[in-house]
């Protein structure tokens, strides 16, 4: 449950007890869904949410609910993040390719976990606000690419992990190339509305599906591999 800062002092490094409220508030929403890697729920912990949403929205940075960012997009539930990143099974030296940054709070999770986010998102306006939002937030491993999605980010290829933001029907064939052999790619694959997110592996050449997450609604996906821009 979001808590009003009206009632809280600020803590070290301008968090304050509100963030602090919030963010237990949605580890333990991230729990309930079976999220168990304490370091996604650590990373959880130490993003504020609020510095990734419209500031008009930031009363509801402590509910695990959708937030709405503008130009038809909105930032996934926090315990949905979660659940994604987790299925990824990320170390510490991975480099790991975001679709689709948003506001940049999935990024700012996954800086947490990883040596390098390189992200990429279709609308300017929203990578400049992503840019600006991690870099207010200190955050110095993550690259924000303006650019289609479905073709992923060839330059800094191979990743250990792709995660992908947006629905289609299946997964774009370039970012499927940039895994890693054993590199895990998590996506919800369906036509924007209706969507089952699934966990697929790089294996042999070809990408193997593991299993299916979860059920969720997205955003569809947008680009040359994906439905087509109107």
């Amino acid at each position: 449950m979001e808590v009003s800062g009206d009632h809280f002092g600020e803590r070290s490094g301008g968090e304050t007890w509100a963030d602090r409220a919030n963010a237990e508030s949605l580890v333990r929403a991230a729990r309930a869904q079976g999220v168990a890697d304490p370091r996604v729920l650590e990373a959880l912990r130490s993003v504020r949410r609020a510095s990734f949403v419209p500031v008009a929205m930031r009363n509801e940075v402590g509910y695990d609910c959708a937030i709405p960012i503008g130009q038809a997009q909105t930032t996934s539930q926090p315990s949905l993040i979660a659940l994604m990143i987790e299925a990824l099974e990320l170390g510490p030296e991975d480099n790991v390719l975001e679709i689709g940054t948003g506001y940049g709070y999935e990024a700012a999770l996954l800086s947490k976990l990883v040596r390098k986010v390189f992200s990429v998102e279709r609308i300017s306006e929203l990578a400049q606000a992503a840019r600006r939002n991690l870099d207010t937030e200190g955050v110095l491993n993550a690259e924000v690419v303006t650019g289609d999605g479905t073709l992923g980010l060839p330059d800094s290829a191979p990743y250990d992990g792709i995660v992908v933001a947006a629905a289609f029907l299946r997964v774009p064939g370039p970012l499927a190339a940039q895994l890693v052999p054993g590199g895990k790619l998590v996506m919800p694959v369906g036509n924007g509305g209706g969507d089952l997110v699934k966990v697929f592996e790089a294996r042999d050449g070809t990408l193997v599906e593991l299993r299916v997450l979860c059920g969720a609604r997205f955003v569809p996906l947008l680009g040359e591999n994906g439905f087509q821009v109107r």
